[in-house]
């Protein structure tokens, strides 16, 4: 008893935290979220109108496709060019601690200025990308990147891939070095080649690797907000429009406090969905391989 009274005390302060600032505004969400509350003044009671009204307005669902599309095409080409990165540095001790902080500075730069400093790249009119289109011949791929609907979504996508590529090759890098050495070893001796070693030795056992950059870049890709919003405020013609956009602007531009709350529970469901069903199948083929 006297144990389990000390447990508590010692679990007191963490539990605080979690229900202070974790459960707490979550259910203050939910809350408002049958609400039609504007910030200030009193707020009524209106049931599942907001929802009904997200399900009802195109617009919406349109944010949420944009949003699972924008995180699929980032996960896939962060995740294998974060394999790539880290297969070849495995090979290269001599250059991995240099290579590895060169491609890791790009996440710890800040969102806007990363932002900025791509907007202006993609420039159609003074930006390094079209100018070096041009100097290289192929002026006829110059375009204005952000401006054009079929291209802009992809723009921010390869923006998002350039800063997190690092941070998925640091944690392959780690995979990579938890693999024994005896298994490498006898790859060479049974005269398997690099790549050979690579598909059938090293890769089944980077699994738990690429569980945790799969859910880790999922999460923090589904609630992108900043770059979409630095770059093209959701344009053109809401090509980059995310959910996380619509809900800030319902938030702060239109000061629709409970409908950008029930915004929010839709997207936490999407998160927490989307990550239980890829941890589920990842786990699986861990134990698989």
């Amino acid at each position: 008893m006297k144990r389990s009274v000390s447990m508590f005390w010692f679990t007191a302060p963490a539990l605080l935290v979690i229900v202070c600032f974790f459960i707490y505004p979550i259910a203050l969400t939910v809350q408002m979220s049958f609400t039609d509350f504007k910030g200030v003044g009193a707020s009524e009671f209106i049931g599942l109108d907001n929802y009904e009204r997200f399900l009802n307005r195109s617009r919406y669902l349109n944010a949420v496709w944009t949003t699972l599309k924008f995180t699929f095409i980032v996960v896939a080409a962060q995740t294998l060019l974060g394999l790539m990165f880290a297969a070849l540095l495995h090979r290269m001790p001599a250059i991995r601690n240099f290579c590895r902080a060169v491609l890791f500075t790009p996440a710890m730069m800040s969102f806007v200025i990363v932002g900025y400093v791509w907007q202006f790249i993609y420039s159609p009119y003074s930006g390094g990308l079209n100018a070096l289109l041009t100097a290289v011949g192929l002026e006829g791929l110059a375009r204005g990147w952000l401006g054009d609907p079929s291209t802009a979504l992809y723009a921010i996508a390869f923006t998002h891939v350039w800063m997190f590529v690092g941070y998925t090759t640091a944690i392959f890098l780690v995979g990579f070095a938890s693999i024994p050495q005896d298994i490498d070893e006898a790859g060479r001796l049974d005269g398997a080649s690099s790549w050979q070693r690579f598909r059938h030795l090293e890769l089944p056992l980077l699994a738990s690797s690429f569980t945790v950059n799969i859910i880790l870049s999922t999460v923090g890709t589904l609630k992108t907000f900043e770059l979409p919003f630095i770059m093209t405020r959701g344009g053109p013609d809401r090509a980059t429009n995310t959910l996380s956009l619509e809900i800030v602007n319902n938030l702060f531009g239109s000061y629709k406090f409970g409908f950008a709350s029930s915004l929010s529970i839709i997207m936490l469901f999407i998160v927490v969905a989307v990550a239980m069903i890829q941890n589920a199948y990842l786990r699986r083929q861990e134990q698989n391989a």
